[in-house]
């Protein structure tokens, strides 16, 4: 059935996710409104996980033409959204040409605009967890849980870093439950001329992917890029998976039931691991975002980001 909007009454943003109202975005936002001065507020639009195609595109057809509607941030659909509704922009970034992805929508003049801004958001939050020299001086290889267009996008950053002569891993493996992610992953890589070494591996099970764990090198970086832990149960890792001595774990989720950083902080002690989650990617992300839908500038480090940061830790931490 189709979904029906209701016109927006004043400059609205909207989130367009699964389980919207459980981010710390809807305390965030006002938050964040007050602190640069934005006379605007922020809706949550939950879709199923692979919703139909018509309704990706009631979505942004409704964006588009109301007002008051700026513009949006996409999660869970960045794919499936652009992919059914891709005929309604009038002009995308560079990143959503190779991506096939929109994860910003936002509005320039009577234009609608998608970017694909996972590859910088999820480059300036790999840079802070992972130090520089890092993979060089580790050796460490790259894993990624996950074939979606969060892996996607850091592979394109790596690619974008490795030919600007910067340090990228050795080795990327990146694993997926189903077959044509990865093909659809290859097929990018190819069309860019990709010259890091990357494994696609099929693993349909929890178990496939321990397997994969074994294979890495001391100080690898290991990432939950699967959702699992956040719009699904559980993770990607069996609990008798092992991670290499001095990896580095990394979670794309900062809420929801990490059982894929239980895992990691099971072992922490035992095998020196670094354990990080999606915080830092939270911020990058909607920073970038907010930038984009309001036409302003917001750093990506210094003072102002650093407040920005702290007034979201500060307003998450309030009584609900």
């Amino acid at each position: 059935m189709p979904r029906t909007y209701r016109a927006a009454a004043r400059p609205t943003m909207y989130f367009i996710g699964v389980t919207t109202t459980k981010s710390s975005i809807m305390k965030v936002f006002p938050a964040w409104a007050r602190e640069l001065n934005l006379d605007a507020v922020i809706e949550g639009i939950d879709l199923p996980l692979d919703d139909t195609p018509e309704h990706y595109r009631e979505v942004v057809d409704f964006i588009k033409h109301d007002p008051h509607s700026l513009g949006a941030l996409v999660t869970t659909h960045k794919l499936n959204l652009y992919k059914a509704a891709h005929g309604l922009f009038d002009g995308v970034g560079r990143e959503t040409e190779l991506l096939d992805e929109v994860s910003s929508v936002s509005k320039r003049g009577a234009e609608l605009w998608g970017h694909a801004m996972d590859p910088v958001t999820s480059g300036l939050a790999l840079e802070a967890i992972v130090p520089d020299g890092y993979w060089s001086r580790t050796g460490g290889e790259l894993l990624l849980l996950g074939a979606g267009g969060s892996s996607l996008a850091v592979t394109l950053y790596l690619h974008n870093r490795g030919a600007a002569g910067g340090d990228v891993p050795s080795r990327i493996v990146v694993t997926n439950r189903r077959e044509a992610r990865l093909r659809e992953m290859r097929t990018v890589h190819e069309r860019l001329g990709f010259t890091i070494p990357v494994d696609y591996r099929l693993a349909p099970e929890p178990s496939d992917n321990d397997a994969q764990l074994r294979t890495l090198s001391p100080g690898s970086v290991v990432v939950n890029a699967t959702g699992l832990g956040k719009d699904r149960p559980g993770s990607p890792l069996t609990d008798a998976a092992r991670f290499p001595a001095g990896a580095i774990a990394w979670d794309f989720n900062y809420r929801g039931d990490l059982v894929f950083l239980d895992q990691a902080r099971a072992q922490r002690d035992a095998s020196a691991l670094t354990v990080a989650d999606g915080w830092l990617y939270f911020i990058h992300g909607w920073t970038r975002v907010i930038a984009e839908v309001f036409h302003i500038d917001i750093p990506t480090h210094g003072p102002v980001f650093e407040r920005l940061s702290r007034i979201a830790r500060d307003v998450t931490k309030e009584p609900a």
